[in-house]
């Protein structure tokens, strides 16, 4: 078996790892520059870290992006695209392999993305005390902080997507078995303990900085004690530890909402100038008071190795048609007429979330289109200007396909303040009614089940929607996922069926693709449900 080598990029280091036919986790090298000769000054760290940041920020770029993923899976979508497509989102959607059995290895690109990001990040913290800190200790935290909450954030990714999956915390060659939930949740939980305490107090774009690791915790507290009826995370984190660290970013006041809702998104707040040859818009920019963590993304995305372009969104676009502000794409995630129809009379997140075709009066043609609702996502979707050019392209991307540069928000601030109201905050009814006053509602109690319903509406399309019913109980996320009724493939009317027993059977988690057990000789085993 190869070992597994460092890469070195013209604009940061990049250990990256790409499947070969004899191990799952393998990589050869390409520069003469390896970990041997790097790693020895606080400026060769600092470099490693932006690897570390982009190699998180090409996860997404690689297979099924998790905010993809997240919303096809949920109550708020269908699998979508072109009705000639392949039928890989409808056996997510569906959790159903017999929809389309030749899909084994569907999420491949997007295993191998993880262990490549998560690579990078092991490297630099096995070499942490081979650097020079002289001077800088306090530094050295703060670098590894970063770092080990990048970690956390995609083993969180991955083990709910997969559950069991090999747990790799330094460089290793070895053919790795999958670990128990437990421990991956031990280590998730460790380090994001870690970036809490030593994490910087600055917030600075793009950076993950204490108050995002105290406020992620909180959203793996969430899910971990609802989907395994777990009284704390782990024995190392208590519901009490993790409320006072959302009210300990609250009280920092180094984040706010934004106070026009539709500002958060860029099409939301997007339309045809007066002299009708280009867009104006009100977007409060991807840096606003309100994020808490993004994934960064850039408009020099190319076909020559820089990869930092929004690679997913092109995804979520109106099926092959452009209606200015709104660009064109694949036709993913159509989304259901029940969440059009849920939001309150005057809640301003419905048109600042949704496009409804008829609504808006587009003259979309679906013969292309699979599973037509009516309505599509306005949150994550390229924008194109009046004469029909997607918004990159007229800006300089080489192509819209790899060109978006629209962040994808991981944690907003109206989450911080939902999840503390959610875990009994004594200030939860104000922290609740924060949220709606926003979107132009009126206070209502701030019961559990109130703010179930609320989470749905204010993060609809943001990949959080699935886990909060999932970690609701296997069985209550199935009767709000099943579904029977009628959608429209290529204009025609066609029955579709999501039922509830493959929520009940899969508990939910996706298949491991079939390469990589494989590759590791049988070492790995099927999920249940997808055997």
């Amino acid at each position: 078996m190869k070992k597994l080598y460092i890469y070195i990029m013209a604009l940061g280091i990049a250990a990256t790892a790409s499947s070969c036919s004899d191990s799952f986790l393998d990589t050869e090298p390409i520069t003469t520059i390896t970990d041997a000769n790097f790693y020895k000054t606080v400026e060769d760290a600092d470099l490693a870290l932006v690897g570390c940041y982009d190699g998180v920020q090409q996860i997404y770029a690689n297979g099924v992006a998790f905010p993809v993923a997240s919303e096809v899976m949920s109550d708020n979508c269908f699998g979508a695209t072109g009705n000639n497509d392949a039928l890989g989102y409808q056996v997510m959607d569906e959790l159903d392999l017999s929809r389309s059995p030749g899909e084994v290895n569907l999420l491949d690109a997007t295993w191998a993305a993880y262990y490549k990001a998560i690579y990078r990040v092991n490297v630099l913290l096995q070499k942490m005390d081979q650097i020079d800190w002289t001077g800088q200790e306090d530094y050295r935290n703060v670098v590894e902080a970063q770092a080990r909450f990048l970690r956390a954030y995609s083993y969180f990714d991955m083990v709910r997507l997969w559950e069991r999956v090999p747990l790799v915390t330094e460089p290793t060659d070895e053919n790795v078995p999958q670990s128990e939930p437990d421990a991956i949740y031990a280590q998730i939980t460790e380090d994001l303990l870690y970036a809490a305490e030593f994490g910087s107090e600055t917030v600075e774009a793009g950076r993950i900085n204490k108050w995002v690791a105290k406020a992620y915790l909180a959203r793996v507290y969430m899910f971990y004690t609802g989907y395994y009826g777990a009284a704390d995370l782990v024995g190392q984190a208590t519901k009490a530890e993790v409320l006072q660290g959302l009210e300990d970013v609250i009280s920092e006041g180094a984040y706010e909402l934004v106070a026009d809702y539709k500002n958060l998104w860029p099409a939301a707040s997007s339309t045809i100038n007066t002299a009708g040859d280009g867009l104006e818009t009100t977007y409060a920019g991807k840096d606003n008071s309100e994020t808490i963590f993004a994934i960064k993304y850039n408009i020099t995305s190319d076909y020559d190795g820089n990869v930092d372009g929004n690679q997913w969104l092109v995804m979520l676009g109106l099926r092959s048609q452009s209606f200015s502000p709104y660009g064109k794409g694949w036709g993913a995630c159509t989304v259901l007429p029940s969440l059009y129809s849920a939001y309150e009379a005057g809640d301003t997140r419905r048109e600042a979330s949704i496009i409804g075709i008829n609504e808006e009066a587009l003259d979309f043609d679906n013969s292309d289109q699979r599973e037509y609702t009516g309505y599509t996502n306005k949150k994550y979707t390229p924008l194109a200007n009046p004469d029909g050019q997607d918004v990159s392209e007229a800006n300089g991307s080489t192509n819209f396909q790899i060109g978006q540069y629209q962040d994808f928000v991981v944690m907003r601030y109206a989450d911080v303040l939902l999840m503390a109201a959610e875990l009994g905050s004594g200030s939860a009814q104000s922290y609740f009614d924060q949220v709606r006053t926003r979107s132009g509602l009126a206070s209502k109690p701030a019961t559990v089940t109130n703010i179930l319903e609320e989470r749905r509406l204010e993060f609809a399309f943001e990949g959080i929607r699935y886990w909060d019913l999932l970690r609701q109980g296997v069985d209550a996320a199935a009767s709000k996922l099943a579904f029977s009724g009628t959608v429209e493939n290529g204009g025609v009317a066609t029955p579709k069926t999501i039922a509830a027993t493959n929520v009940q059977t899969t508990r939910g988690l996706l298949m491991i693709p079939q390469n990589q057990i494989t590759r590791s000789a049988g070492v790995l085993t099927q999920n249940e449900g997808w055997k």
